[in-house]
């Protein structure tokens, strides 16, 4: 057993901690916080000349993909840097492309993956409804109608991230009308431009510099050609993106901790109170203590998840418990490295409120914590308990 990065995972860690360093310093953080919705575009630039894009396609498309666990290492440094960055880069990579790249034609990955590569496509997955969030199966409206040459879409969708930038969307709905509920949905390539398409901004506390914005979609017609995959089976498609992102999501709840836990500990060492520097004072030292506990935890299972991934096991099972910890663990040290720098832990000058903020994100998306422990039992054999 070696928890250690081969001479590869190195290179690649050490490659994205130079380029977080440089160019997500928290100053450049702090002002795309305060003043985009999305990030600039020569920031999303500097992610094209890195070849970050090139890591989700084929090699037959120009790709040099990367494996999970080498994904994941990338996505601990830009997390520990910006939550927000993390996510806009990642609709595309991760939710938009694979949709593409697993379940598209030929002629579709022929025109599209070629452009992820470069940079010039953006994409989202559009599957959350105004209805319910974790219900996926049996809050889903949005529905599909086959009419001769065409599909014709009508429904909404909220907390899209990143859709209000895209190209494209990967969009899921109902199809099937008497069909059991994960026999019932599809799975579509939806272009952003659509006529009959629209988005409203959805104002919310978290990760600014990526909003998540709702989508109306009022007689949409698309190609039929532009169902990707099979027709009914998009709940079971859909799990090759559903896993890997509870990995992801995870590497977010461990970026927080991890900037969590280095300001705070900064800040300790330099604070002077009571003719001494805070560092001393115990329950100072057991907030960063559990701190230090709970990044390790959740660190370690979130890349057993990806482990198990890339060699072909199961790993849905370590994939929401690293999601549970990870996002249990980010809030608790969001909470306890505001305490720890008492009024400067809110103010907009100090990143820890920003850490603080988008800890909350994470405690229910894309997955309840709480869904999550009811997902834990039923895979270990009990009564499913939801329903």
């Amino acid at each position: 057993m070696d928890f250690g990065l081969n001479s590869a995972e190195k290179m690649i860690q050490n490659e994205w901690r130079r380029f977080c360093k440089k160019e997500l310093n928290k100053e450049y953080v702090q002002w795309m916080d305060e003043n985009v919705d999305f990030i600039p575009e020569e920031l999303w630039q500097k992610f094209v000349d890195i070849g970050f894009f090139k890591t989700v396609i084929p090699e037959e498309y120009g790709g040099e993909p990367v494996s999970t666990m080498e994904a994941m290492i990338m996505c601990e440094e830009m997390c520990k840097a910006s939550v927000s960055v993390s996510l806009a880069v990642g609709a595309t990579a991760g939710l938009g492309t694979p949709f593409i790249r697993e379940l598209a034609s030929k002629e579709i990955k022929d025109k599209l993956l070629p452009l992820v590569g470069e940079g010039k496509l953006r994409s989202c997955m559009a599957l959350t409804e105004p209805g319910g969030g974790t219900d996926i199966l049996g809050a889903m409206v949005t529905f599909a109608e086959e009419k001769e040459d065409r599909w014709v879409i009508n429904g909404e969708k909220i907390f899209i991230t990143g859709a209000h930038v895209s190209d494209y969307m990967i969009v899921i709905c109902k199809t099937e009308e008497d069909a059991r509920p994960s026999e019932s949905l599809s799975i579509f390539l939806v272009p952003s431009d659509s006529k009959g398409v629209s988005f409203s901004k959805v104002p919310k506390i978290s990760c600014h510099h990526c909003d998540s914005v709702g989508i109306s979609f009022n007689n949409v017609e698309i190609p039929k050609e532009n169902l990707l995959g099979t027709q009914g089976r998009g709940w079971y498609e859909m799990l090759v993106v559903l896993n890997p992102e509870r990995i992801a999501v995870a590497m977010m709840g461990v970026g927080i901790m991890a900037a969590v836990y280095d300001e705070a500990f900064a800040y300790v060492k330099q604070r002077q109170a009571f003719g001494g520097q805070i560092g001393r004072f115990q329950i100072l030292q057991h907030h960063l203590a559990d701190i230090k506990l709970n990044l390790e935890n959740s660190r370690n299972l979130a890349y057993k998840a990806a482990w198990l991934c890339d060699n072909n096991k199961p790993y849905h099972m370590e994939a929401i418990m690293a999601k549970v910890i990870a996002a249990e663990g980010a809030l608790h040290a969001g909470t306890h490295g505001a305490e720890i720098m008492g009024g400067y832990g809110i103010c907009s000058e100090f990143p820890m409120q920003r850490y603080l903020r988008d800890a909350l994100q994470i405690q229910f998306s894309p997955l309840s914590n709480e869904m999550c422990r009811n997902m834990m039992m039923q895979f270990e054999g009990l009564p499913k308990s939801w329903a």
